[in-house]
């Protein structure tokens, strides 16, 4: 995925989230409902998540320099995992808190119509920006599954929002149903419940999200295909030199290191050699343009597989 759709994206929640947390903000202040609260905090979190995306995005982009020789893409992976834990922490954290002492001493909700319509107002804004993520990251998955293709996704910006807006627009459903619950029953606490509920959805969240952003920062291979292409490529130039090992890590969404050791034939010489590797890494970088470093070592099969035993 192109990083000005990720940008997009990131953009569109940022601003709804705004804009959803000071009216959520508003309405709870005014209605004294605790999901409300849970829910504008939620919002608040969100929009200091996608920040730090934005923040994220902008440092990936930096060139490489003598002390980070391969780049800064990781950076993308070190926010959206500092995303995970504020979502789990802060949201997750302070909802549930919320819940439990409004359970504890309930308090009637005022103006219950308000919450309504900021809620429904609130749902507008956050389904907008979670079909803008879902059309980017369908455009991404290609024709496999969406779980496959969020574990497969080496871009955590657009499924880390996607995933915030369906957890904003289930705690809006939760919020409301409480919200309504309470005013029927008149039991107050059913608010509280559902300001648990939300914090529970968010931890949930977060703990999906921290375990996907944990494999891109210890470092993900490249796609199956793309590690396919690159042998297949290789290979086709069976007789001059055969495949010892091959190895590949994201170190960023569109940032691919690729590592072959190769045995070439006896009766190349060292030119045969040289130009044989520098027309592989011109090939294998035409054909899979999220590949940016080639090395190529030269090395026996017998040799090779000494060297793994150490």
């Amino acid at each position: 995925m192109a990083a000005s759709g990720s940008k997009k994206v990131v953009i569109a929640a940022l601003v709804g989230n705004f804009l959803i947390a000071v009216s959520k903000f508003a309405a709870s202040a005014y209605t004294g409902s605790s999901a409300m609260l849970s829910e504008a905090i939620h919002s608040v979190v969100d929009t200091i998540n996608q920040a730090l995306m934005l923040y994220g995005l902008k440092q990936a982009a930096k060139p490489a320099d003598p002390q980070h020789p391969f780049g800064y893409g990781s950076e993308v992976y070190f926010w959206a995992f500092v995303v995970a834990m504020l979502i789990f922490g802060v949201g997750a954290g302070v909802s549930i808190y919320e819940g439990i002492e409004k359970i504890k001493h309930p308090t009637p909700i005022r103006n219950v119509v308000v919450n309504y319509i900021v809620l429904g107002a609130a749902f507008i804004f956050e389904a907008a920006a979670w079909w803008i993520a879902f059309k980017e990251f369908r455009r991404q998955k290609g024709r496999g599954g969406y779980f496959k293709a969020v574990r497969a996704s080496k871009d955590p910006t657009v499924f880390t929002v996607l995933f915030e807006d369906t957890a904003a627009m289930a705690g809006i459903i939760v919020a409301f149903a409480g919200i309504a619950l309470a005013q029927a029953t008149g039991m107050a606490w059913l608010d509280g419940v559902a300001s648990l509920l939300i914090g529970l959805i968010l931890a949930a969240v977060a703990a999906l999200l921290s375990y996907e952003c944990k494999g891109l920062l210890i470092g993900e291979s490249a796609s199956q295909p793309v590690i396919d292409g690159i042998r297949s490529l290789v290979n086709s130039y069976a007789g001059q030199a055969s495949v010892n090992e091959l190895l590949t890590m994201h170190l960023g969404p569109q940032d691919v290191l690729v590592n072959i050791s190769l045995d070439f034939a006896d009766s190349l010489s060292s030119a045969d050699v040289e130009k044989l590797v520098s027309e592989l890494e011109q090939r294998i970088k035409a054909n899979h343009k999220d590949v940016s470093r080639v090395f190529i070592e030269a090395q026996s099969f017998a040799g090779h597989n000494r060297m793994k035993r150490f």
